[in-house]
């Protein structure tokens, strides 16, 4: 039986001096596609961050949270296994930073590139051959403050597709979109998870959770307060009491959206 991307039992968990959670359990399988949907400072992200590693739980008696199985992992292969995409990481990179940069800095693990590094043909080659998967070949020379934000979130994901990981992670992938670069990042999530890439994203935006995605975990006030089939948890009346608001479901091409009540 395969051992599940993440395991998290009866895990607290500290940012700076406040809890954002207290005894939580979660799993999730390797292979699987998972929306993690709630308000914003439910505690979606740091969720995530517990999955990068970015952050640890509070040690304590019974209580874990184990990638793969393992208490502890080498950082490298995470980056392996696991791409990430996000706003926040792609704020990171300085204005004259060149596509292929951006892209390379996968491989070094770096926020950009850092010009004492020596380059192998074979990491130009494969920078250039992972920018052309996303057809962003016409970026490769262009400067970060001279694109769009679409184009510098799909070069955020190019990042993270260099090592052809299993796991590709997005934090509210759409954020700060317009309508062109937010059905770009959505089809581009579509073709990861037909290509058998697990997809699993952190939003507050219900039109982010693609039709590719069949399980829905719902945060609130740092806790998991329901975890299941998409069908059963995007209602009406599941959606307004995750929101504390009032709200009308509408389902189109396997996509939902919530409007006033």
């Amino acid at each position: 039986m395969t051992t599940p991307l993440l395991e998290i039992r009866n895990a607290t968990v500290y940012r700076g001096e406040s809890i954002v959670f207290n005894n939580l359990n979660l799993t999730i399988e390797q292979g699987e596609s998972v929306a993690i949907l709630g308000p914003n400072g439910a505690g979606k992200s740091t969720l995530l961050k517990l999955l990068t590693r970015e952050i640890y739980p509070y040690e304590q008696p019974d209580s874990f949270v184990k990638i793969f199985g393992r208490d502890r992992i080498n950082v490298q292969q995470l980056r392996e296994e696991i791409g990430l995409v996000s706003y926040d990481f792609q704020a990171k990179y300085m204005p004259i930073t060149t596509g292929f940069d951006v892209v390379l800095s996968g491989l070094l693990g770096t926020i950009g590139h850092l010009y004492h590094h020596d380059i192998t043909e074979q990491q130009n080659q494969l920078t250039l051959d992972t920018m052309a998967r996303l057809n962003l070949l016409p970026l490769k020379d262009k400067m970060f403050q001279h694109m769009s934000s679409g184009q510098q979130r799909r070069l955020i994901l190019a990042r993270a597709l260099i090592h052809n990981p299993k796991t590709v992670i997005f934090d509210e992938p759409t954020n700060s979109l317009d309508l062109q670069g937010c059905f770009q990042v959505l089809n581009d999530m579509r073709q990861l998870a037909d290509e058998g890439t697990s997809v699993i994203i952190a939003t507050h935006h219900l039109h982010e959770i693609i039709p590719d995605i069949h399980r829905v975990v719902f945060i609130r006030d740092g806790k998991v307060a329901a975890d299941g089939p998409k069908e059963e948890l995007l209602t009406a009346e599941r959606v307004s009491a995750l929101y504390d608001t009032a709200v009308q479901m509408v389902k189109q091409d396997g996509y939902y959206q919530a409007l006033p009540a």
